[in-house]
């Protein structure tokens, strides 16, 4: 194989991260090379990996191990409980990630689960979560999470926030640079050429008719609208609860929703082993498993990798060369 590999940052180590990547690997390892960023001694015992000294070397080594750039950590990796210590360690991975695909040497990044407060805890860490972070590692862009998978396509338009909060940040101009940055990175990195977006109400039964919240009227209809006379194929504001069926889900390509469980919810419903969570707006491609790090499960074995090779199968596929 000689195309240039995906980097996979480690994410939290304690999690079920490591031992999804070795049955990721040992699916993908003679059609799809990644390299593993991260510290070989948190990798399952019986793994076959190999160190390579710079990530251009993945191709050659991935066919019979999976080939990893180590990043060092200063903590302890006990299955199923993070150590802070360790936080720096998963930033450097992430960083070291967003590097080699902005200078070139990997195709995409693909970012494996990490545990926000073990990172606020050791390192600091400032950001809600990976999308933030990697908007500002790429110079602080706009960006926007979709959860993708075959049968369904969500994006939230307010993320880490609380529900409460919601009206006052979810706003025309929230909706309409959500509507502008995903109808583009449809366009651009799913070649579809005219995408269908359906917008969720923010209210119950889409307000109905302000009885039960009035947002919807009060300026929703207008900004759609607008948004229509611009071109753009958006229908709504829908009611939420009746637009994720199967029959509703064939008249559009991707649902924005007001809010975080809006979206997450019935995608994690429908396809919680295949959902990939995509960032668009990015410079560059950045997926990753739509799950979290499943302490309940680390170390035991029956984490199921399904998401992970989805993810690194759409980077695949997303990626123009």
């Amino acid at each position: 194989m000689s195309q240039r590999p995906i980097a996979l940052s480690c994410g939290e180590p304690a999690g079920i991260g490591p031992e999804i990547a070795q049955t990721a690997w040992d699916v993908l390892r003679e059609t799809l090379p990644f390299v593993w960023l991260g510290e070989p001694s948190h990798l399952p015992l019986d793994l076959p990996y190999k160190v390579v000294e710079t990530i251009s070397d993945a191709s050659q080594v991935s066919a019979y191990a999976m080939p990893v750039l180590r990043i060092r950590f200063d903590g302890d990796a006990r299955k199923g409980k993070a150590d802070p210590r360790n936080a720096r360690g998963v930033i450097s991975a992430i960083e070291h990630g967003v590097q080699q695909v902005q200078e070139g040497r990997a195709r995409a990044l693909v970012t494996a689960p990490i545990h926000k407060k073990a990172l606020q805890d050791g390192a600091g860490f400032a950001h809600p979560g990976h999308t933030e972070f990697l908007a500002a590692l790429a110079g602080g862009v706009d960006v926007v999470m979709m959860l993708a998978s075959d049968t369904l396509c969500t994006v939230p338009a307010t993320i880490h926030i609380a529900l409460g909060d919601v009206p006052k940040v979810f706003t025309e101009d929230v909706l309409r640079r959500t509507v502008l940055i995903t109808h583009a990175a449809l366009q651009r990195d799913f070649e579809i050429a005219s995408p269908r977006i359906a917008i969720a109400g923010l209210n119950p039964h889409a307000g109905e008719g302000g009885k039960m919240g009035t947002e919807e009227i009060d300026w929703m209809n207008t900004a759609i609208s607008r948004l229509e006379s611009d071109g753009y194929r958006v229908s709504g504001p829908l009611p939420a609860d009746t637009m994720f069926h199967a029959r509703a889900r064939s008249a559009y390509d991707v649902a924005i929703c007001p809010y975080h469980d809006q979206a997450l919810i019935p995608i994690k419903t429908l396809a919680f082993d295949e959902g990939v969570n995509v960032t668009l707006g990015l410079p560059f491609v950045r997926t990753s498993p739509d799950h979290g790090t499943a302490f309940d499960i680390a170390g035991k074995n029956i984490a199921r990798p399904d998401s992970l090779i989805a993810a690194l199968r759409m980077a695949d596929r997303m990626v123009k060369e």
